[in-house]
């Protein structure tokens, strides 16, 4: 496992700039589930020798990725502009949507017992339009689902704890997360014979944002489902209101070995431009539209206050605080989902589209 001692603090003296309202769908669903089989623990150096941050040449050449790969953008009006912006939403708030968590036991472990059963620990991310309201009933398929690999299977509890995360899947419809991530699968090997892959198995359900404090991103949630939390998620740090810091990789800089994919994230221009000579820059919605980009999450110990910190401008125009604004959705998703038919692995399986019969049931105890 690479344990390498960080030099220093990530970059966070970026700006902070809105994100826009899209959706995305990939034309090219065919990528390969990839495998990390451990995590970077130690952030590499942003200064130089006197202490000072480097400042990145933003103008430098940069080759334009391929017209035929980038994602093809989608607003919720089925258009290719984007929608109005909704000015009561708070400036902090640059997406919302509805967030899972999902484990997969190893190979031939169909239901983890603890935590070392565990394969890996999935985020999906489901983003919905800024001024949407979730509605009675599942979620549409808007093509736009992510799907995030975290191989150190918990969650990240304080800022002591640094864990790499990626995008194993970007612009996924419904079918694609049944038939890629959901289900198990069996393959055949020279020394064991046939092997068993398990499906993946919900521990929780809920609403997320990805939120901007000005130097710093935050991915924050806030569970629905379960609605009581067990060993499972207690083992896991998953909690009924939890955040992380999270910034993103300059794929320009090589990853240790432990932690390096096969195949890095193909960005456009102007995301290159983005990190300037930065090995690490605030996430933004748009990075998660790319398959393989790499995401550090490193834990808050206090909690969602400092995510959710309103903005003076917001203030000063008596806007509404993010913290009521995520509290609002959270209540429309209690509805929704308490609403919804059968129980809570069926609603969540509801909302994917799939049948819960088919799946495991959601596992809160070992």
């Amino acid at each position: 496992m690479a344990d390498q001692k960080a030099d220093s603090e990530i970059h966070q003296d970026q700006k902070a700039t809105a994100g826009d309202k899209h959706k995305t769908e990939a034309e090219n669903p065919d990528a390969k589930r990839t495998k990390v089989e451990e995590e970077e623990e130690a952030l590499p150096s942003e200064r130089n020798g006197d202490g000072k941050e480097k400042e990145g040449d933003a103008s430098q050449d940069v080759k334009e990725e391929p017209a035929d790969s980038k994602p093809d953008i989608k607003f919720e009006n089925n258009t290719t502009e984007p929608e109005k912006e909704d000015t009561d939403v708070p400036s902090s708030i640059l997406e919302k949507g509805i967030i899972y968590f999902f484990i997969r036991g190893r190979v031939d472990v169909e239901k983890a017992e603890q935590v070392d059963d565990i394969a890996r620990t999935f985020i999906i991310l489901r983003p919905i339009a800024h001024d949407a309201k979730l509605s009675e009933g599942p979620l549409r398929d808007a093509g736009n689902t992510r799907i995030l690999i975290l191989p150190k299977k918990v969650l990240p509890s304080s800022g002591r704890e640094r864990f790499l995360s990626f995008v194993e899947k970007s612009g996924a419809s419904y079918d694609e997360v049944k038939g890629q991530f959901l289900a198990g699968e069996e393959y055949e090997t020279k020394t064991k014979g046939t092997r068993h892959t398990p499906a993946a198995t919900p521990i929780g359900e809920g609403v997320y944002a990805i939120t901007t404090t000005g130097r710093e991103s935050h991915l924050v949630y806030l569970l629905t489902l379960p609605q009581k939390l067990g060993e499972v998620q207690e083992a896991l740090n998953l909690k009924e209101q939890g955040s992380f810091i999270i910034s993103t990789k300059n794929p320009e800089y090589p990853a240790p070995a432990s932690v390096r994919l096969p195949k890095g994230p193909v960005y456009p221009k102007k995301i290159h431009e983005e990190f300037r000579d930065l090995r690490w820059i605030p996430s933004r919605p748009h990075h998660l539209d790319y398959d393989n980009t790499q995401i550090l999450l490193i834990g808050e110990s206090s909690g969602i206050k400092k995510a959710l910190t309103p903005q003076r401008e917001d203030e000063n125009a008596n806007k509404e605080g993010p913290l009521e604004f995520m509290e609002e959705l959270e209540e429309e998703d209690l509805k929704r989902m308490k609403d919804m038919p059968g129980d809570s692995s069926a609603s969540i399986y509801a909302d994917l589209k799939a049948h819960a019969e088919d799946y495991p049931k959601l596992q809160t105890t070992f």
